[in-house]
């Protein structure tokens, strides 16, 4: 009876290559006996005979586990690891060309199999390394970050990490990037320190570079050690041609830290445009007036008719109208608002509301942002702020609001005679937004609970200054009765005579109280319930000696 012979595959190789290699120490007669496997995938893979059995073991171990040490394919062939080391020139072959990836530990030596190989085998064909060529910066920083994370868990030697991204370039060379990491000539050591400081900023978004973060680059702890001093002291080539600097804390260099420099990153990572993207997310977001949620706002009678006055402004025939007249009269066009007062009496809700009331779009100004940056790049952070108002002015029909909320740290007292370096970046910031609001086509508003705070020169800036006060017993009854509409009438006013609470101080009652009924179903005395939330909102609640009904 005839016999049927299963076509040979790589995997089928792999399988009868591992069934007689197992126990035979490699001999030649395990060679004999394997020779048609073996060849199968020499041939197919194009890799000599030694490089196929090592392979074909690997990928059978590596299925079993993600990583394989030299001693244990030694136990899987009953020799000893100077039998397989007489291979080592075949493993570093498979690396060079992609097939394994091995990792360097002290004397422990271990290899896995990259899932592309692994695939190729499956599907029966020969494997090729991706193209590297052809890729824009992004795609490059891609590869790099790889490169960065095969070094740090010891699958390439530094060494084998400065091959790989010099073949990246080589493949790449048109890049901006590449082109002028080149023109610079570094030594192998200085241009992996300075593309991986790139890497950390590009990938990671890392502008506080620690120590720590680059001890995995270099395989010699003498070569670390040296750099690291260098890096410590300042005294490093890279800060002297401003490549990378120290970081700064209230004005103060903070060596325990570094970044790539703003002009290094304008100067070698261009191609991305990370710099206008990351000015783009301080200089603010954008709040749409339709995603806006109604909500009714109680104020005493004198804040109710500024902020309804304010309101007609805003509207856009009648905005449009009296910007006109005040441009033909020879007077400032623009709209800068003051909204300030007590926290939680509903500022920052009233620029929501006609916001949305108007249809006007709100570009918020992220403070804390901007001023998180280094010295010397505050100031154009604020600049930036502006410039970005100004082009979204010009090509909208509505003009959008300029909402700095919370501007106390910006429309303060200026320091007279400042001496510190942070003191002199406030000023400037202030003096920057002093001519922005001199020269503003739109609406600009500030709110702030620090009025007394206030610098005079920003005060006269101000064309609507609105107090926001504190509101009324009977305000504060409305706002309990919208907030928690199980409160009746009386409910409501007891409350509000005993509790001197703001808006936000009910509403955040009002969460409480929600919180506890999903938690524990609606409480019998609604009212004993709230007021235990009242008592801890604060620590010295104003409490009146009024008695519940």
């Amino acid at each position: 009876m005839a016999t049927t012979t299963r076509k040979m595959t790589l995997l089928n190789a792999v399988e009868q290559i591992v069934d007689k290699a197992s126990g035979s120490a490699l001999s030649g007669e395990f060679y004999r006996k394997a020779a048609k496997p073996i060849n199968y995938i020499s041939k197919k893979m194009g890799i000599t005979r030694e490089q196929s059995v090592m392979l074909a073991l690997l990928i059978e171990r590596c299925g079993m586990n993600d990583e394989t040490s030299l001693g244990e394919l030694g136990e899987l062939l009953e020799c000893r690891n100077v039998v397989l080391l007489r291979h080592i020139n075949d493993f570093e072959e498979l690396e060079r060309r992609r097939f394994i990836a091995c990792r360097h530990r002290n004397s422990y030596l271990a290899f896995r199999v990259p899932s592309e190989v692994v695939k190729a085998f499956s599907d029966d064909v020969s494997f090729k390394p991706r193209d590297l060529g052809h890729m824009d910066c992004a795609e490059l920083f891609v590869e790099v970050e790889q490169i960065f994370t095969l070094r740090e868990s010891d699958y390439l030697t530094f060494e084998g990490a400065v091959q790989r991204v010099n073949e990246l370039f080589d493949s790449n060379r048109e890049l901006e990037f590449v082109r002028k990491v080149r023109a610079m000539k570094l030594g192998d050591e200085d241009m992996m320190l300075l593309v991986m400081f790139c890497h950390l900023f590009v990938n990671n978004g890392d502008d506080h570079i620690c120590h720590h973060d680059l001890d995995s680059l270099y395989d010699r702890r003498s070569t670390w050690a040296r750099v690291k001093n260098r890096l410590s002291t300042g005294r490093h080539p890279f800060f002297v041609h401003k490549l990378i600097e120290f970081n700064n804390s209230d004005g103060f260099e903070d060596r325990s830290s570094m970044r790539v420099t703003m002009s290094a990153k304008r100067e070698l990572l261009g191609e991305l445009n990370l710099v206008a993207r990351q000015q783009d997310r301080n200089s603010g977001d954008m709040l749409r007036a339709a995603e806006i949620e109604h909500k009714e706002l109680f104020y005493g009678d004198r804040v109710t008719e500024r902020v309804d006055e304010l309101g007609s402004l805003l509207d856009q025939d009648r905005y449009n109208d009296v910007r006109s007249r005040l441009k033909k009269s020879g007077f400032r066009y623009g709209f800068a608002c003051l909204f300030y007062g007590a926290p939680g009496t509903g500022k920052t809700e009233t620029v929501l509301q006609l916001a949305r009331r108007t249809g006007r779009d709100i570009l918020q100004v992220n403070i804390s942002q901007i001023k998180s940056m280094w010295v010397g790049e505050s100031e154009k952070n604020i600049k930036q702020v502006f410039d970005r108002y100004r082009a979204i002015v010009k090509e909208r029909d509505v003009a959008p609001i300029l909402l700095f909320n919370e501007a106390d740290a910006v429309i303060g007292i200026r320091q007279e005679g400042a001496q510190r370096a942070v003191d002199k970046m406030e000023n400037a910031i202030q003096n920057i937004i002093l001519q922005e609001m001199e020269d503003l086509d739109g609406i600009l508003i500030a709110t702030t609970n620090l009025v007394q705070n206030l610098d005079k020169a920003f005060e006269r800036r101000f064309l609507y200054k609105i107090k926001f006060d504190m509101p009324t017993a009977e305000a504060r009854a409305s706002i309990w009765r919208t907030m928690i509409p199980a409160l009746d009438e009386a409910q409501a006013l007891t409350l509000a005579d005993r509790y001197d609470f703001s808006g936000g101080q009910i509403e955040n009652i009002a969460r409480h109280y929600a919180i506890g009924t999903i938690l524990h179903g609606t409480p019998e005395d609604v009212v004993e319930t709230i007021a235990a939330y009242c008592d801890g909102e604060r620590l010295e609640s104003t409490r009146l000696n009024v008695g519940f009904n």
